[in-house]
């Protein structure tokens, strides 16, 4: 009878290892440097986030924190290695929460899941790509470049760069009823001398490149993708509120995990982002690329996450835009 109870008791400690293991782990962290992820080149402003949050993250957690960039495939290949890095809080990925979803569907064979391979921790901020126009156009308002380009036919034409102004640029077309010739370009500034030298009427561009431009006068800033005005830019307004029914698309950044890492962990890590998003001089550093500040809970990030999934499809769909690989 003892020696039964001795090897049950074994047993018992045998399973228990694990979760005591993990608690403890949980407990001390962070007790080694934490790494800071992100899928665009050095210099970009997806760089320019993630560096700033590292900057903010080592003084608050008391760590080294080091950004590794490893860009390429839109973001996947950063995707992919926080994915299947070790689930212990040291390897965090700083990205596009809409990137995560919509590469589910501009990829024939996306390398991660959504849904299962991550776990999304903090919401970062809030933007918008935007619709724009030479400077010296007299076009103030995007009524007035859908009748200019409405009469012009098929001889119009528009520029877009990313997957989200692709999309933008297709639910433009489809709400204002044009036939505009869409293209495609690598970088935003060969978009923007294409249309200072009068080769396209206007164009999507991603927030960071439009409003720098904007603010120089080189560029007019006409309309936003986001659902609502963005406080960086209240004088800017949205496509729903100029008369494109139907055209909202949501941009937003977060900070995620693998989806076995520990809850403390990740909760200690969301505590630390909310923080950081929470200090005025963060909003001034978001503000100047007319991003907003942007928290809420780490449940409701995921069921963002989830939900912009599915509306990729349709957009996809809309966009007539084919999976690469």
């Amino acid at each position: 009878m003892q020696r039964r109870s001795l090897i049950r008791l074994a047993g018992m400690i045998l399973l228990a290892a694990p979760l005591l293991a993990g608690g403890a782990s949980a407990q001390q962290y962070p007790s080694q440097d934490i790494h800071l992820i992100c899928g665009y080149p050095a210099g970009t402003g997806a760089d320019t986030i993630v560096r700033y949050y590292a900057e903010k993250l080592r003084a608050i957690a008391g760590r080294t924190v080091i950004v590794e960039n490893k860009p390429g495939a839109g973001s996947n290949i950063a995707m992919e290695y926080v994915a299947r890095s070790k689930p212990d809080g040291y390897t965090v990925l700083v990205n596009g929460g809409y990137n995560l979803a919509s590469n589910m569907h501009l990829f024939k064979k996306p390398p991660v899941s959504s849904v299962n391979d991550f776990q999304v921790f903090a919401s970062i901020n809030r933007q918008a790509f935007m619709m724009v126009v030479d400077a010296n156009r007299p076009w103030k308002t995007v009524a007035e470049v859908t009748e200019a380009v409405k009469a012009k036919g098929n001889k119009a034409s528009y520029g877009t760069g990313a997957p989200a102004s692709i999309v933008m640029g297709a639910m433009y077309k489809a709400g204002a009823g044009l036939q505009s010739v869409e293209v495609n370009y690598r970088q935003s500034s060969d978009m923007m001398n294409d249309m200072l030298g009068g080769n396209i009427d206007y164009a999507m561009m991603e927030p960071i490149f439009a409003m720098g431009q904007h603010r120089q006068g080189r560029l007019r800033v006409l309309a936003v993708s986001s659902e609502k005005r963005l406080s960086a830019a209240p004088e800017i307004p949205t496509f729903l509120e100029s008369g494109i029914a139907g055209l909202s698309l949501n941009l937003w950044w977060s900070g995620m995990v693998p989806a076995a890492t520990p809850r403390p962990i990740a909760q200690q890590l969301n505590k630390w982002f909310d923080q950081i998003t929470s200090m005025e001089e963060t909003k001034k550093f978001l503000n100047g690329f007319a991003s907003d500040p942007f928290i809420v809970t780490p449940e409701e990030a995921q069921a963002m996450v989830n939900r912009d999934e599915k509306a990729w499809a349709e957009y996809m769909r809309l966009a007539k835009m084919e999976p690469q690989g």
